[in-house]
């Protein structure tokens, strides 16, 4: 397995955020983690990294693990060119030697080049479109030829077009072996490529195939009260009724009263 995680429990101001979340991915898998705002997303992800620590259970994932932050905010008048950006990557420790300026100049040309991101590799990372910067964070994170990919909410303020590039870049990725866990609020985006998802509310987790989780009994047990799954033109919509909804993006969560 490329990532297992088994019983984790994590507990933020004295709340489970997280409880006894288990799921599994094989090398090369394409994994959506669902949830609204709040669901716990962000934290599983710094949990499988080692940035949070867990009450309970186990992580096992490869030594090296690439990262694309949800938020990093770079002023437009910064000098930091999208391939210094990249370059940094080579900075970590995990680099015990460093390599030498001109490998390292060819290793980020060719990283630049597999995410579509040298056309702009000059141009001030700061100046850059949403689509642009977010191939150069994938990019940056892919420096330490990671065997596992996790990204938090990459496809965030991104249009259409843009989103769906991305996609098709991390099912790249994934076809070469990388093992990708990307956190969406909306899964739609998602669809045509992941082939499992980790599915969070009220700190729960359910986990596996989309068809076989994206259901209305599964949700609706996880949720703790009704909730509908409706397919419609290959898009999904979560209807829920009683106690309202965890919103997974307006588009396509519908609240019936």
């Amino acid at each position: 397995m490329s990532l297992a995680v088994s019983g984790l429990t994590v507990r933020l101001g004295g709340r489970d955020v997280l409880r006894e979340v288990s799921f599994s991915l094989a090398p090369g898998a394409f994994c959506g983690l669902i949830g609204g705002n709040g669901s716990g997303k962000t934290t599983l992800l710094r949990t499988i990294l080692g940035f949070q620590r867990q009450a309970a259970g186990r992580v096992e994932r490869p030594q090296t693990a690439g990262y694309v932050p949800q938020k990093l905010q770079i002023a437009a008048d910064m000098p930091v060119r999208a391939r210094d950006l990249v370059e940094l990557g080579f900075s970590s420790p995990r680099f015990f030697f460093p390599l030498p300026s001109a490998k390292r100049r060819q290793r980020v040309d060719e990283i630049l080049a597999a995410t579509g991101a040298l056309g702009f590799a000059n141009q001030r990372v700061g100046e850059l479109s949403g689509g642009q910067f977010a191939r150069v964070l994938i990019a940056h994170a892919l420096a330490g030829d990671p065997r596992l990919l996790l990204l938090d909410e990459p496809l965030a303020n991104l249009d259409l077009r843009a989103a769906a590039e991305i996609v098709a870049l991390l099912r790249k990725l994934a076809a070469r072996g990388v093992t990708i866990l990307v956190s969406a609020h909306d899964m739609n985006p998602l669809l045509g490529a992941m082939d499992h998802v980790v599915y969070l509310a009220n700190g729960r987790a359910a986990s596996g195939p989309v068809a076989e989780v994206v259901r209305t009994e599964v949700l609706s047990a996880l949720y703790g009260y009704h909730i509908d799954v409706i397919r419609v033109h290959g898009r999904v919509i979560v209807v829920a009724g009683e106690r309202g909804v965890q919103a997974h993006g307006p588009e396509h969560v519908v609240a019936i009263p």
